[in-house]
């Protein structure tokens, strides 16, 4: 793989992998263990839509992610784990030691009858048999399907049949902070209506009060215990199926994105030594959980891939205070770090004692990922966590395209504020028109789609091609559709607005929600903000701002403080982006992620409070009800 180091490198790979495209990737795939070589780099046709990469490739991609380390790193850490409790003692496993643990629970789940093909839910906390689970899925060519540990036991059982698992992976609990959560009688509760299911697994890890069935429950440890640690890995065709995640839709049931094996692996692992510029005996902590794309990714496949130091934290950051990510930056002297704006914005109110009694000098790199970061929190983050010095890799990608679309690149490329930055090389980005037009001339400004295939975007939803057709490439056919706006300026530089369906038209205006929330953000006054649109009788659409104060203002000082919001918003974007309506929260509903559900600020916005529909998977469901009591 040709290291990129400079701009100009940048601009020889990227102009590569555009006009020869197959050649690249072949050249980057060849560096790993594969049973045998493809016949065809790639096959594709988006308006059916089919795409195949590496055609005829056999590889096991647990292979690449351990057995192919173990001559020269198997005495290196591979995954460092942070318990939940700061005075517990952290996890330090070898690859050496992965590679056995992973082995043996494989032997595990193949005497539990899990075979090749089959699908099996995992539904477990951060901690490390999580890893093992999922890369013993892996080994024996079993499609592993992660729910994160925080969603329902009706949105568990929606999944759970959606994918007809036969097996499901868990534990009797998660610690979070200062809560326990039962995830055994959650998974319980979702069996009552998931015939697929024949056995679950249980570790014990919290300690929470649970019953087990007779017959299709079995402990974890009472099980690995007859496990041998030697499991020879299964061939995989590069495009068998390595795992189904959930996505939610905007309408309808969630999605269940599937993604293959060899592409996803040789792209995985390109985007995380590019964009960060890894480099050899890094310790890398991501803070997303593995219920999540970004935990798939850029915590496992990714990063042990590339024979990295990965860090799994089972915490939360502002627990027991606020300097819980400082403090293990320090413990493991870190020097990758990746986290969410949302994560950021928080840990911005904490005091500053928070980040400068501890040691940070060992970060390198920073970056985020989840959601467009606003400029104060960029800088903020560029400042108090990098001391200046560290480069902020704002990374845009999706569940379905598997990994780093568009991205600063560590060290290498100039950074703006707030975007996104350039298209990693291979990835052809297009700024289309409403009309279906992709706009050439640069600045540009319209809707993001992608008109070449990359290794790792997904194949399908799971049982619903049609589905996946409609969603992502008939609105502008022959290419493949991201759901966002952007604005691409005349270095090429790309940032992106928010969905489109977070696009607000107000006076036949499109106005990308992030960015209005990026300047509502930056009134001193203001944590965070929400933004969405309601209806207007003159402009069509109003704009409608969700307001988070450091300290909330007074009765008498409301007033004043929205219209000086008011004027930022129109000094940093312009007069027609004045929000109509602020409303002062004192917290937004986002889910235990962090990501804010908008469609409930969007209905109590519409007046529509009465169907809100399902708010279990929020972190905090009481703020909905202050929300609906103070709407305007």
């Amino acid at each position: 793989m040709k290291i990129i180091q400079t701009p100009a490198d940048y601009q020889n790979e990227y102009r590569r992998s555009v006009e020869h495209p197959e050649a690249f990737w072949a050249d980057i795939a060849d560096d790993f263990v594969w049973h045998k070589k493809w016949t065809r780099v790639l096959e594709w046709d988006f308006h059916k839509p089919e795409v195949k990469w590496f055609v005829g490739g056999k590889l096991n991609i647990t292979e690449n992610c351990l057995d192919r380390h173990l001559t020269a790193r198997g005495n290196q850490v591979a995954i460092i784990w942070e318990p939940n409790h700061p005075d517990d003692k952290p996890r330090h496993i070898t690859y050496a030691e992965l590679h056995q643990q992973v082995c043996r629970v494989a032997n595990m789940l193949k005497a539990q009858g899990v075979r090749k093909g089959d699908r099996v839910c995992i539904y477990m906390p951060m901690i490390p048999e999580t890893a093992f689970a999922m890369l013993a899925c892996a080994r024996i060519g079993a499609v592993h399907s992660v729910v994160f540990a925080g969603f329902s036991a009706g949105s568990l059982a929606d999944r759970i049949n959606d994918a007809g698992c036969r097996l499901v992976l868990t534990a009797d609990g998660s610690l979070r902070g200062d809560k326990t959560i039962n995830l055994k009688n959650i998974v319980d509760e979702a069996l009552k209506s998931c015939p697929s299911v024949e056995k679950v697994m249980v570790v014990k890890h919290a300690t929470t009060e649970h019953t087990m069935k007779p017959g299709r429950d079995y402990y974890w440890h009472d099980e690995l215990a007859n496990a041998t640690d030697l499991c020879e890995a299964e061939e995989m065709d590069a495009e068998d199926m390595l795992f189904i995640l959930y996505t939610s839709g905007s309408t309808g049931k969630p999605k269940g994105m599937v993604h293959t094996c060899g592409g996803y692996m040789v792209y995985t692992n390109y985007t995380f030594r590019t964009a960060f510029q890894y480099r050899e005996g890094e310790v890398y902590w991501c803070t997303a959980d593995v219920g999540w794309i970004t935990g798939h990714s850029y915590i496992i496949y990714g990063p042990l891939s590339a024979g990295a130091t990965t860090l799994m934290f089972e915490g939360i950051p502002s627990w027991p205070d606020w300097g819980r990510f400082w403090q293990v930056v320090e413990r493991h002297r870190v020097n990758i770090f990746y986290t969410a704006p949302t994560a950021i914005r928080s840990l911005q109110q904490a005091p500053p004692d928070f980040v400068k009694r501890n040691n940070l000098s060992s970060l390198r790199v920073l970056g985020t990922v989840g959601e467009p970061i606003n400029e104060e929190a960029w800088h903020w983050y560029h400042q108090n966590i990098g001391n200046g010095k560290c480069p902020v890799v704002d990374t845009w990608w999706q569940t379905e395209t598997g990994g780093f679309m568009i991205s600063p690149i560590a060290d290498v490329l100039p950074l703006k504020p707030a975007h996104a930055g350039l298209p990693l090389p291979g990835v052809q980005p297009a700024v289309m028109s409403e009309q279906g037009m992709e706009i050439s001339q640069r600045p540009a400004e319209g809707r993001l789609a992608i008109k070449f295939p990359w290794p790792a975007m997904a194949r399908t939803i799971y049982g619903n091609h049609q589905r996946f057709r409609e969603t992502y490439f008939s609105t502008f056919p022959g290419y493949y559709f991201t759901g966002d706006g952007c604005r691409c300026d005349t270095e090429g530089y790309y940032r992106i607005t928010g969905r489109v369906d977070d696009i607000i038209i107000v006076s036949g205006h499109n106005l990308g929600t992030a960015e209005i929330e990026s300047a509502v953000d930056e009134h001193p006054a203001v944590c965070e903000s929400a933004v969405v649109g309601f209806p207007h009788d003159i402009k069509g659409q109003g704009i409608y701002a969700f307001v988070v104060c450091y300290q909330s203002p007074a009765p008498a000082a409301e007033q004043q403080l929205r219209e000086e919001i008011r004027d930022t918003v129109a000094r940093i974007i312009g007069p027609i982006a004045r929000p109509d309506k602020i409303q002062f929260v004192s917290g937004l509903p986002k889910t235990r992620s962090g990501k804010i559900m908008r469609r409930i600020l969007r209905k109590v916005a519409e007046g529509d409070t009465a169907h809100l529909g399902d708010t279990t998977t929020l972190l905090d469901p009481n703020v909905v009800e202050e929300i609906k009591k103070g709407a305007m």
